[in-house]
């Protein structure tokens, strides 16, 4: 019989080459999967994540799932793990779900965070510092074009192995957390590599007055990568939740 378990995480990506396991590069996959296999007598375990992050792109909230010939006490598993994981990986808890559970293709939406700060500030390492006026009414107007079932091909990496390019947004904002220091929201049912941090990159020029707010509904339609602005900076990239059907569908 096999047992099917979710971990749910955190992550700071600083250290690590994104979440996949790469070659010759460090990931937080693979140091997962390493203390995994160690935790079940040097037996392999592969996980499955909820999606990909780049290297340096960081994670409040994270899900992932993994198969087990045992079954296992959750409690100590996610005990065990946080003793064995290096001090930017943290586990939250662990559930034994139902089998068809699956942490990327279950999950209905996912959100990300971009920070910028605009005072310099040696406790914002995670967050862009950005030192020009911005008009956030602007960048906020232009967002919205944003929203919806669309194409966004302008605001993905080139040459990725996806099926399509199309992705319903449903929220996309930014707002003031301190007096210094803003958060852009964005929530979709999925998300194309480096589209945030595109997205972001052109919102920026809005803010800068160097982009007219309906051009970036332009930039939607021509869905060309060369339209849309550099894209800013992995560090300041949260993943920060990701919603799924009903997760009381965990058996513990």
């Amino acid at each position: 019989m096999t047992f099917r378990y979710a971990l749910e995480l955190a992550y700071r990506g600083t250290n690590y080459h994104g979440w996949q396991i790469q070659p010759n590069a460090s990931s937080v996959q693979e140091e997962i999967e390493k203390r995994l296999t160690q935790l079940m007598g040097n037996i392999p375990v592969s996980v499955v994540g909820c999606g990909r992050t780049d290297t340096g792109v960081h994670a409040s909230y994270y899900v992932l799932h993994f198969d087990s010939d045992k079954e296992l006490d959750v409690n100590q598993l996610a005990y065990k793990l946080n003793k064995m994981l290096p001090g930017d990986i943290s586990i939250f808890s662990a559930r034994q779900m139902t089998a068809d559970f699956h942490a990327r293709f279950s999950a209905l939406s996912r959100t990300y965070h971009y920070f910028i700060h605009q005072k310099k500030n040696p406790f914002s390492l995670d967050s862009l510092h950005v030192i020009s006026e911005l008009d956030f009414d602007a960048m906020n107007r232009a967002a919205n074009y944003l929203l919806g079932k669309q194409d966004f091909t302008s605001f993905s990496k080139l040459h990725t192995d996806v099926k399509t390019n199309i992705c319903t947004v449903s929220e996309a904002s930014w707002s003031q957390i301190t007096k210094d220091t803003w958060c852009f929201e964005i929530k979709a049912d999925r998300f194309l590599r480096n589209m945030v941090r595109a997205v972001v990159g052109t919102l920026l020029e809005v803010g800068y007055g160097n982009l007219q707010e309906s051009e970036l509904l332009t930039i939607i339609e021509s869905k060309d990568r060369g339209k849309a602005k550099l894209s800013v900076p992995a560090h300041g990239l949260f993943l920060v939740d990701i919603r799924y059907p009903d997760f009381s569908v965990s058996k513990k």
